[in-house]
């Protein structure tokens, strides 16, 4: 009985954090088609420490030359290759940011005007972007061994995950707070405007009328 209490405690608990980690992990799978007229970019975001990997292809690159960059939001160049035709790629981010990731083709000589390029892309970020196997085999664990490892990661990442969303509510909570005192502020200091030209005006207007004998 305390056997079977104590794994199905596990298996919920497996369960929450494989939940929770949709929360700080990411996998991306895109298809789609170009001409050579018109690039593509998406975005990222990516928290502090994360590993990033990605795996392309790109289909009739001998008529369409496709230039595959990523940049952060400050522009430098993380990862460009001016002749994509397959490959991967693999970054971890300094901070959180925002990565712009582009694929701009151009179409060679003599290629047809409507020629199209498919592009597939796979995106990982997080604890989905390790390979769990490849550690195992390196540091030669058992599968309930690399298991708990991955759960393990997962745990510190929805841990760091919370800290992260934390920070962020306070930041806008003290946006929120500075914008409204700025308002309130603000509104005072036009009332106090109103009310200086509302007297001025009637000192104005009495002045004019004593001036012309009217009052």
């Amino acid at each position: 009985f305390f056997f079977f209490f104590f794994f199905r405690e596990m298996v919920s608990m497996t369960s929450v954090l494989l939940l929770l980690a949709l929360v700080t992990t990411s996998v991306t799978g895109l298809g789609f088609r170009m001409d050579g007229r018109m690039s593509k970019c998406f975005h990222e975001d990516v928290d502090k420490d994360q590993l990033v990997v990605g795996e392309y292809s790109i289909s009739n690159t001998a008529s369409i030359k496709m230039v595959l960059e990523i940049k952060d939001s400050r522009g430098h160049p993380v990862y460009k290759n001016e002749n994509a035709k397959e490959g991967k790629f693999a970054f971890t981010s300094d901070d959180y940011d925002t990565f712009d990731i582009c694929f701009v083709p151009t179409i060679q000589p003599n290629a047809p005007m409507n020629i199209e390029a498919e592009v597939i892309l796979n995106l990982k970020v997080g604890v989905e972007a390790r390979s769990y196997d490849e550690l195992a085999k390196v540091e030669k664990l058992q599968p309930i061994e690399a298991n708990l490892k991955k759960l393990e990661d997962l745990s510190s990442s929805i841990v760091r995950s919370f800290s992260v969303m934390k920070e962020r509510e306070k930041e806008h909570r003290d946006t929120n707070e500075l914008t409204a005192e700025r308002m309130l502020h603000f509104s005072i200091i036009s009332m106090l405007c109103l009310i200086i030209f509302a007297v001025w005006q009637a000192w104005y207007l009495r002045r004019y009328f004593l001036k012309k004998k009217i009052i």
